[in-house]
């Protein structure tokens, strides 16, 4: 087969196939990634190709730029990251089943051989080369999440409890929903066994969530536990809290989600990456991301628990996206039994269906993957506008396919009248699906491609491991480096027991201690050397600054006033301090104390000597204009501009952000010309084609002349000699002749000049098809690369829009630990204001 054909927003996904002669056809199989909004049902059982087909599909969405979030319970999409472009046999053999080789009566190398052969094959039949195998590896970022182990990237189920943005559009009644969900999920974790809308757990859990989720207030496991023995309501409808759940009954079901809590391998559900649907779907830098969670290692009900927060943290993005008509992302569900049950009501569910009804608006698309179509909602199927049916073994799997299809196209207003679909999907054999699209108007047979990925067959978790270790490398946080060791004496030289004495004048603030005596202790010294410790609280100054710069752009309307609070530490300062080397900081200066915290198991506090050049409120004003200058001649507003699509940097959006609205935009904007294109050459196509038929009917009576004249000349000649053998001669049947002659021979010129009028359509219909292709190559190449356009502008501010408000003496606090090892003593000094992932963030 020929190389595949790259289309703008098309899923390459196999070739038309004839069911009768049972054969591929050269009739490619394209699919608008624009249907997959409507969402898509996969169905077949073991054997039918299905996973196979699924893999091509995620492919596809991979090289058009698609981002996706992939369920995977079983761990068959982790061989999306087995993509080898080089096809060598040394890259399949880490992967290779050792027992699939000895089956064969093989080593290792020569199945990995064997393995390299067939795929270099089966893509070879395909027409797929290793340019787009290299181009698929360099797409999107791949990463496999292991909820609940380490195995892959961990992540951390925390934010998901925490209080949603406030969303007016999607109302109190998604928010309700959202609390349900979140509740049941938790109920079923816990193993507690009770209704989960009506208990009284399940009614005392959903008014806690929805006490602090209203005030703004998150919520984790450990602040669930003690708000479920001391609640912060006291009335639960017409009955008071003890008549209601009596403190005794409280108690357990708190110590229920205290035993999850307390439960050694718990802590890796609350490390990692935060369930941040954004940040799954695209980097930092805007590029698309294809996250998988392999769930294969989790029970059902830890396995329900995330399924459903990671099902509503989806809706929550969603909802903040603005509306479209082109694919934005992808959620893909590689078995989806037991999440959308036709009965039951799990956690799962209420999301999940919502996803099916509302993602349309906004360009997410659904895929939804399973062998046995009896364990999906009848809802959830009529949803689907996509049908992917591969083999089914079972008749009542056939039967409830055909009726959910059936259904799906009535409520789509088609009809399935002169479809025999019994009859097709009886006939379907393995990797020959039929596709009903309700975009098209007729449903296709077709035999899906060879996946580019290498089809292994589901991974284990130290698989997983090693295939997440390089980037788990490039994750892991450097340490950062410690403060200047402390002096022999119990903290450094030259602190002071009081506060040092300074101008009334000057305002003194005390910066929060962020960082416990408990959590300095485990991160300095060793368990051994813990009972040998002593601890000191010491305060050093520093500048707080905090000013306000504000950015104008009249011809964009923007206004946008940055907030900056600035900490200069100053423990090594003797001369006027330098702006230049203060960093940002996130403090409440509403909430800063005026006094010095208490040390609790250290001793201290004590305070360094304060410099005369800040001691002064002559000084203080000096460096406020100081402080002025700098934010005038160094503050900028870095703004990402892309000229051709008119679009900008939106006031507080974030780069990543823009490029992704950018991304969406380049792609609705290359759907736009595209269709545009394609309705300008189709007019005259659609002409030429016409033009072409006309002269074929000519054509085909012109031939039926040129034969009439033929014939006709032929018994005129017979005549004309007859009657001179018998004696008859007639100049007028000579001339007859003659005259049918030439008749003859212009029926045959009208013949060749309708030939020739016929070749010279086929050349133009072609060259216009060829014409067409070039300019949507153009689009694509053009739209492809929109990063590539973007430009950075600065906005400045003016001296009037640089408003310094105050400049503090701010008290910065430090951990002084000593310890003692065999007869050496140490100590060394510690951060106790910022924690060291802030550190490193800065």
């Amino acid at each position: 087969m020929a190389a595949p054909t790259e289309k703008l927003g098309s899923f390459f996904l196999g070739s038309e196939y004839d069911l009768t002669q049972k054969k591929r056809l050269a009739l490619p199989l394209n699919y608008d990634a624009r249907d997959l909004t409507t969402h898509a049902i996969c169905v077949g059982m073991t054997g039918s190709g299905k996973t196979g087909l699924c893999i091509g599909l995620l492919e596809e969405a991979a090289l058009d730029m698609i981002p996706a979030i992939m369920i995977d319970p079983k761990g068959d999409l982790t061989n999306l990251l087995l993509q080898f472009p080089d096809l060598a046999p040394e890259d399949f053999k880490p992967w290779i089943n050792v027992d699939d080789a000895r089956r064969k009566d093989m080593s290792v190398e020569a199945y990995a051989e064997a393995t390299s052969s067939t795929w270099k094959n089966g893509l070879a039949d395909w027409g797929i080369g290793r340019e787009r195998l290299q181009t698929l590896r360099d797409s999107s970022d791949y990463t496999i999440y292991t909820p609940g182990s380490d195995a892959g990237i961990p992540i951390s189920i925390l934010g998901s409890l925490a209080a949603p943005a406030k969303d007016p559009g999607s109302g109190r009644e998604a928010f309700q929903e959202r609390i349900s969900s979140t509740v049941r999920a938790l109920l079923g974790l816990a193993g507690v066994k009770a209704d989960s809308v009506k208990s009284r757990e399940a009614i005392l859990l959903a008014l806690i969530f929805e006490h602090f989720w209203n005030e703004g207030h998150d919520l984790d496991l450990a602040s669930l536990i003690l708000s479920i023995q001391e609640p912060p309501v006291k009335q639960v409808g017409v009955f008071d809290l003890e008549t209601f759940f009596p403190a005794e009954d409280r108690f357990e079901l708190s110590m229920a989600f205290n035993n999850i809590l307390a439960s050694p391998g718990f802590h890796s559900w609350l490390e990692g990456e935060p369930l941040d649907v954004g940040k799954l779907l695209f980097s930092d830098n805007g590029k698309p991301r294809q996250s998988i969670f392999y769930l294969a290692h989790l029970p059902d009900s830890e396995r329900m628990f995330f399924v459903t927060l990671l099902l509503e943290n989806m809706l929550g993005w969603m909802r903040s996206q603005a509306g479209t008509t082109s694919l934005r992302a992808l959620l893909y569900v590689d078995e989806v039994y037991g999440f959308l049950p036709p009965v039951a009501e799990p956690p799962s569910k209420r999301p999940l269906m919502t996803m099916l009804k509302q993602a349309r608006a906004f360009g997410v698309g659904c895929v939804l993957v399973t062998q046995n179509p009896v364990d999906i909602d009848y809802k959830g199927l009529t949803n689907a506008g996509t049908w992917f049916i591969g083999k089914l073994q079972a008749e009542r799997d056939k039967k409830r396919v055909l009726e959910g299809l059936t259904n799906a196209i009535r409520e789509a207003g088609g009809t399935t009248d002169t479809t025999d679909y019994d009859s097709i999907i009886t006939q379907l054999g393995s990797r020959v699906f039929l596709l009903h699209n309700v975009h098209e108007d007729k449903p296709v047979i077709f035999h899906s491609r060879w996946a580019m990925s290498y089809l292994r067959g589901p991974l284990t978790r130290p698989q997983v491991r090693r295939l997440m270790a390089e980037k788990k490398q490039d994750a892991r946080a450097t340490e950062t480096q410690h403060p200047p060791e402390a002096s022999e004496d119990g903290y450094p030289d030259g602190y002071l027991s009081q506060r040092p004495s300074l101008d009334p004048a000057v305002r003194q603030i005390f910066l929060p201690v962020r960082v416990t005596a408990d959590e300095v202790l485990q991160a300095v010294v060793t368990d051994a050397k813990a009972a040998s410790a002593s601890l000191s609280l010491l305060y050093q100054p520093a500048l707080l600054g905090h000013g306000d710069v504000t950015f104008l752009d009249k011809r964009r309307n923007i206004s946008e006033t940055s907030e900056k609070k600035l900490l200069l530490r100053l423990c090594q300062y003797s001369r006027l301090p330098d702006w230049d080397e203060a960093q940002d900081v996130s403090v409440d200066l509403d909430r800063l104390s005026g006094t010095a915290a208490a040390p609790g198991q250290g001793q201290g506090p004590f305070f360094e000597p304060v410099s005369e050049s800040i001691s002064t409120s002559r000084n203080i004003r000096t460096i406020t204009k100081k402080l002025e200058d700098w934010l005038y001649y160094n503050e900028r507003k870095p703004l990402a501009v892309h000229d051709e699509l008119g679009l900008f940097q939106f006031p507080g959006e974030q780069l990543r952000e823009f490029m992704i609205r950018l991304a969406q935009a380049a792609r609705e904007q290359r759907d736009e010309e595209t269709d545009a294109l394609e309705r300008k050459f189709e007019a005259t196509i659609r002409r030429l084609e016409k033009k072409l038929r006309r002269e074929e009917r000519e054509l085909a009576e012109d031939e039926m002349e040129h034969e009439n004249r033929k014939q006709q000349e032929l018994v005129g000649i017979g005549e004309t000699i007859l009657g001179f053998f018998m004696g008859r001669r007639s100049t007028s049947k000579i001339g007859t002749a003659l005259n049918k002659r030439r008749m003859t021979a212009k029926a045959k010129a009208d013949v060749e000049e309708s030939l020739e009028e016929i070749e010279d359509l086929k050349k133009e219909i072609e060259e216009r098809e060829a014409e067409l292709e070039a300019a949507v190559d153009d689009i694509r190449t053009k739209w492809e690369h929109v990063r590539d356009s973007v430009r950075t502008e600065e906005l400045a501010p003016r001296r009037t829009d640089v408003v310094v408000h105050s400049v503090s003496v701010a008290w910065l606090p430090l951990w002084a630990v000593s310890w003692e090892e065999g007869a050496v003593k140490k100590r060394k000094l510690t951060d106790a204001f910022t924690r060291s992932s802030e550190r490193h963030d800065q």
